[in-house]
């Protein structure tokens, strides 16, 4: 959702890649639901491991594991700008389909809230 957001959000700045250090293989169905839900474009998603990046340099590295649920943050190489944030994935939400809902949609307001704040 994060790709998605600062592409559409940033698109005259940034250019966002997303990845992950074990991709489901698949983009999760209800992240899809939400964002067109919340008007976002989405042009052609798709899993993605870090490793397809490994040697690419970015200027700016945003990682948005929760490391509360020890989930391992990437390493890059050269000296990008690096940003933390530690959003819940709401892919492992559990419950109720409103409940796993709610999950996806208060990792959207996290997710746009810091990038409208720290990115534009």
């Amino acid at each position: 959702m994060a790709e998605a957001l600062i592409n559409q959000l940033g698109a005259e700045t940034y250019q966002a890649e997303s990845a992950g250090s074990t991709p489901a293989g698949y983009v999760h169905p209800q992240a899809l639901k939400t964002l067109r839900r919340h008007g976002v474009v989405i042009s052609e998603p798709r899993s993605k491991s870090w490793d397809e990046f490994a040697t690419q340099r970015f200027d700016t590295v945003i990682t948005v594991c929760d490391q509360a649920a020890n989930e391992s943050c990437p390493a890059f190489p050269g000296y990008p700008h690096r940003l933390h944030w530690s959003i819940p994935d709401p892919a492992r939400a559990q419950g109720s389909d409103e409940q796993v809902i709610q999950a996806f949609d208060d990792a959207y307001r996290l997710l746009k809230s810091r990038i409208e704040r720290e990115l534009l």
